[in-house]
């Protein structure tokens, strides 16, 4: 669903930015709308990637060292970056919380919203995040193989 999400944000953003550029150069007409549009749908969408990036182990690794230890010792490395980058997303998620209801006292420059619904993008992003690392930890953990490297994307039902 979250990669589905993105790719629906990433065409809106595309269309967006295209009718930026026809209300600018081609057609004169009053758009003031796109660009600040763009700017929240590729934050919204690069944040949600997040997850989507953690899923496949797409997220950088230190594949010198790893691959050069023993599979037991990168099994732990494994589940230690897990925990690591869980705790990370964990606490972005509750200072995210408060960054986005603090965004609800502040308005927009072009829709005069809250910019609360924008910022609402880093705690969901960041409690996405949390889940996808869980269930990795989980798998990475209870595996009966031994992950070759860090970004070794997950086995699929099906693959392998």
């Amino acid at each position: 669903m979250v990669e589905i999400a993105c790719v629906t944000l990433l065409a809106l953003l595309v269309l967006d930015v295209w009718l930026g550029v026809l209300a600018r150069y081609v057609i004169p007409l009053p758009v003031t709308f796109t660009e600040e549009l763009a700017r929240y749908l590729m934050i919204w969408m690069a944040l949600l990637a997040v997850s989507s990036g953690i899923v496949y182990r797409e997220h950088i690794g230190v594949e010198f060292v790893f691959t050069r230890l023993p599979g037991p010792v990168r099994r732990w490395l494994a589940v230690s970056f897990d925990l690591i980058a869980f705790t990370f997303f964990l606490l972005l998620f509750l200072y995210g919380i408060g960054f986005t209801l603090r965004g609800f006292s502040r308005l927009t420059m072009i829709y005069a919203i809250p910019k609360g619904y924008p910022f609402a993008g880093v705690p969901l992003a960041a409690l996405m995040a949390c889940l996808q690392l869980a269930l990795i930890g989980i798998h990475d953990f209870f595996s009966d193989r031994d992950p070759d490297r860090t970004g070794a994307a997950t086995v699929i039902a099906g693959e392998e």
